[in-house]
């Protein structure tokens, strides 16, 4: 890190941080913890998992981040018939019958994956390249797609009739995976006033496309203590059922842990955890707090978990 270059650049990605919300909140109402998750994966180059029950405003909450940090944005709506070209464009006949590749959604810079349990595996999987290379192969092919590049899908927690849950390798792309929860009483009747009452503001761009690929390089080359590093490594080999070190809970629990991306995002996360808190650089307590949310959905509980009731949660309480 360069000093203080870097200092006068993380004071000002916070006064940045500050006035997003401020923005945000012209729009949305409450929902405070899930915006500084989404904004996090955004300043690390992660994807999010948001998950709530219809109507909690997720489409809207992500299409006024994207105005706001003056990203490109789309939305797509999988469905059990939605192809991978849907999603990813595919080669077609031109009027010289050469092939001409037309871009899909995903040449984007944030792309909502609404519903992404609707849609069968064979198309959830069309993300995984992108997600991971920032590429897509069609046709033999190699395209580049925009950066930055986020991926933003949405999960309805009810209706588990005619959805495929993602498959493991799919979700631990997902650096967090977000719970919006029902708004307060308070918060719905300001949301009711809000929507009834007059015409929704405008937000305006805070950030440049650039600037966001600054902060990103910035945060990736903040120091981290050896010790911070070594706390976010144990804790995910304590996730790991039936080896050295795991504890009879996690044995009785779990069937499969996490996997080494939860410890390079738990590092991450603590990074800008601590960022956004004022501070310069992570500490074992910035590593608690992201915890969960990288966690989360990547535990694969047993059956003796679903069958007790014992929730992910406590789960990862009891390995905090």
């Amino acid at each position: 890190m360069n000093n203080s270059q870097d200092i006068k650049l993380i004071d000002q990605l916070v006064s940045k941080y500050t006035a997003t919300n401020n923005e945000i909140s012209q729009i949305i109402v409450g929902q405070n913890q899930a915006i500084k998750q989404i904004l996090s994966t955004i300043f690390v180059g992660g994807h999010a998992l948001l998950i709530g029950v219809p109507g909690l405003a997720k489409t809207l909450l992500v299409n006024t981040i994207s105005q706001i940090l003056g990203l490109h944005f789309n939305r797509i709506q999988f469905t059990p018939d939605l192809m991978p070209s849907d999603i990813i464009g595919s080669d077609v006949l031109d009027k010289e019958r050469q092939f001409k590749f037309i871009k899909g959604p995903v040449f984007c810079n944030i792309l909502l994956a609404d519903e992404i349990n609707r849609t069968p595996p064979k198309t959830q999987s069309a993300l995984l390249e992108a997600m991971q290379e920032k590429t897509i192969t069609v046709g033999g092919q190699k395209h580049q797609l925009s950066f930055p590049f986020f991926v933003l899908a949405t999960q309805n927690p009810i209706e588990q009739e005619g959805t495929y849950p993602l498959p493991e390798a799919q979700l631990d792309r997902f650096m967090y995976s977000i719970f919006l929860d029902y708004p307060t009483v308070k918060e719905e009747i300001d949301i009711v006033k809000k929507t009834t009452l007059s015409a929704m503001s405008e937000v305006q761009a805070l950030f440049t496309i650039e600037e966001i690929l600054k902060y990103q390089k910035l945060i990736l080359e903040i120091p981290v203590n050896n010790n911070v590093i070594q706390y976010a490594v144990e804790l995910v080999h304590k996730t790991r059922p039936n080896r050295a070190g795991s504890s009879d809970y996690i044995n009785k629990y779990i069937s499969f842990g996490a996997g080494p991306r939860a410890s390079q995002y738990l590092v991450l996360g603590a990074k800008i955890n601590a960022i956004l808190a004022g501070k310069y650089s992570p500490d074992i307590e910035d590593v608690k707090q992201v915890a969960s949310w990288v966690l989360a959905h990547r535990l694969v509980k047993n059956y003796k978990a679903e069958s007790e009731g014992v929730s992910t949660n406590e789960i990862i309480k009891n390995l905090l």
